[in-house]
């Protein structure tokens, strides 16, 4: 019958992670692990026209401004390779991205000190919030690619957002805007039930968790 009688199926798959060398404390509790990457989104899939795209830094900055596509691939980039997490419970281990640090973004705009929390703007009126201080993180990303590649449309290309220490519901897809707020107001998923924090390693899916 094998040691696997009886195991769960996230219950194997930890125990396949520790089999490939890895270190299982990297996923979350009722995560697992896999080398796809699922494609989960509401609504459309938005078809830009060249130079259709821009992204707006708006809310409480000194200096709102808007960025083309090429002006943004034009700021000073990072590569940056972690793991992410969604709240479907896939997680994804070394995943490369390529863009712009959030916070250097938020410094040419000027945050003013009443900024606590940050709203994503997306196509069709998706919203996402997060704190300040977690999209301002080494790791936070305004990013164009993925693997070394544009990221493809179904993943939320030309650009989206990155933050792999929260579900990934907060790195919003298909970006086009970052307003600065000054309190913690629900995005989109959030007034449907989705936690308005989401760490991953608390299980912070819902409401109550």
């Amino acid at each position: 019958m094998g040691q696997n009688t009886g195991m769960s199926f996230f219950e194997r798959n930890r125990q396949d992670i520790s089999a490939r060398g890895l270190d299982a404390s990297r996923l979350p509790p009722g995560q697992y692990l896999t080398d796809r990457f699922p494609v989960l989104h509401v609504g459309d899939i938005p078809d830009y026209e060249l130079g259709q795209w821009n992204l707006n830094i708006f809310g409480l900055v000194d200096r709102p401004f808007t960025l083309t596509l090429d002006e943004l691939k034009a700021l000073p980039s990072v590569s940056l390779t972690f793991d992410i997490h969604c709240v479907t419970k896939w997680s994804k281990f070394d995943t490369t991205w390529t863009g712009v640090r959030v916070r250097d973004l938020f410094e040419m705009a000027g945050v003013q000190s009443e900024a606590t929390h940050v709203m994503e703007h997306a196509e069709f009126g998706y919203t996402t919030n997060v704190p300040l201080a977690d999209i301002t993180t080494d790791e936070a990303l305004v990013a164009y690619a993925f693997e070394g590649e544009e990221i493809t449309p179904e993943h939320g290309g030309p650009v989206r957002i990155v933050i792999p220490h929260l579900y990934f519901w907060k790195s919003a897809k298909w970006l086009r805007g970052i307003e600065l707020i000054p309190k913690d107001v629900p995005g989109f998923w959030e007034r449907n039930g989705y936690h308005m924090y989401a760490d991953p390693f608390k299980e912070q899916r819902f409401w109550n968790d």
